[in-house]
C-alpha cells in the first residue's frame, strides 16, 4: 500500500478508471459482435439496425480515447463493408 495520501488516492482512482474502461470496451465488444450476429443471420433490416448502435459505441469509444481514432475507423469500415455485403 502506498504510504503518501496523494499516491494512495492515485491507487484508488487509477482501479476505478481500469474498470470503467474494461466495463466501455465489453459493451462496445458486445455491440459490434450483435451486428455480426445479425450479418451472418442474413437480416438485412435487422443489421442496419445493429449497425447504427455499433457504429455509435465506436465513435463514443474513439471520442473517450478508448480506441484509436485510426482502430475506430478501420472497425467502421469493416462494419460498412460487412452490412453492403448482406443478400436479402
Amino acid at each position: 500500500m502506498a504510504n503518501i495520501k496523494s499516491s494512495a488516492k492515485r491507487d484508488l482512482k487509477s482501479k476505478q478508471q481500469r474498470a470503467d474502461n474494461r466495463a466501455d470496451m465489453t459493451e462496445l465488444k458486445t455491440k459490434i459482435k450483435k451486428f455480426d450476429a445479425a450479418v451472418a443471420e442474413g437480416n438485412k433490416e435487422a443489421a442496419a439496425d445493429a449497425y447504427k448502435t455499433a457504429v455509435k459505441a465506436v465513435d463514443k469509444a474513439a471520442g473517450t480515447n478508448l480506441i484509436h481514432k485510426n482502430n475506430a475507423a478501420h472497425k467502421k469500415s469493416a462494419m460498412a463493408k460487412k452490412l453492403n455485403g448482406v443478400q436479402e
